[in-house]
Order: structure tokens, then C-alpha cells, then sequence
């Protein structure tokens, strides 16, 4: 049997629209930015330590974010929400590289700080170690 065409293209070809679904996906997230293992949207420029700009309003922002980190996994709460005035922290389950993040919105402007590790408090009296016991009883 022999079909009239100028390929065969058609017979193996298969529509993967899920497939380009999830490349373009991957590619926003791949061109964020990451500080001190936390993402940061697309477009945010620096202001102080730890401290970011984030290019979008709020709203736009946690929804970056709630993709970013599902609520399921970092856990949310809301830290203030006053008249022109609203934060939230994301918490970091993990705890490794930085401790959470805080969204807030002040003066019509979005920012980002990365919340860092909380260090060991540094002791100045030398930490005595325990002695390990023998294993004969005393009478």
C-alpha cells in the first residue's frame, strides 16, 4: 500500500502540548535569581543586605511565590496587616541556607528580605564535656 505524500513527517508526529507547558515553566523559574538558597522573582534588585525590590505589586509577588514554595511545604503567617501596610513570612522547613522569607508592601513598594540562619550564640565560658563513666560500681 503506498500513500500519496511529499513526507511521512505526519505519521510519527504527535502533539506534546504538556511537554511545552512544562518547558516554559521551567524556564521562568530558571532565570530567577537565587540568594543564600531563596528564590528571588525575576527583575528584583538589591537594596541593603538581604533586602530585595521585588519588580510586581503583592499580589503578583506571593503568587510567584506560591509557586515558588507551595503553602503545603513552607508554612505562611501573616506578620503585620495595617492600613498601607502588609507582610508575610514563609517559613523554611528545611532550615538550611536561610531561615524564611518576609513579603511586604510599604509606600507602594514591594520588597523581599532573606531571612538569614540564626547563628550559635557564642559563649565565653568554655563548654565542659561529660566524662564518660566506667563501667565498675562504687561500694
Amino acid at each position: 500500500m503506498t500513500r500519496v505524500l511529499d513526507s511521512r513527517k505526519g505519521l510519527f508526529y504527535k502533539a506534546r502540548p504538556l511537554g511545552a507547558v512544562v518547558v516554559a515553566l521551567w524556564a521562568a523559574v530558571a532565570v530567577a535569581e537565587v540568594v543564600s538558597g531563596a528564590q528571588l522573582p525575576d527583575g528584583a534588585q538589591k537594596v541593603g543586605e538581604n533586602r530585595y525590590r521585588a519588580p510586581g505589586d503583592y499580589e503578583k509577588t506571593l503568587e510567584y511565590y506560591k509557586i515558588v514554595y507551595p503553602v503545603s511545604s513552607y508554612p505562611r503567617r501573616a506578620i503585620v496587616n495595617q492600613p498601607g501596610v502588609k507582610a508575610v513570612h514563609i517559613t523554611n522547613p528545611s532550615g538550611k541556607n536561610f531561615e524564611g522569607l518576609n513579603i511586604y508592601e510599604a509606600n507602594d513598594e514591594v520588597r523581599v528580605y532573606v531571612v538569614p540562619l540564626k547563628s550559635a550564640p557564642a559563649s565565653s565560658k568554655p563548654v565542659k564535656k561529660a566524662e564518660p563513666k566506667s563501667g565498675k560500681k562504687s561500694r
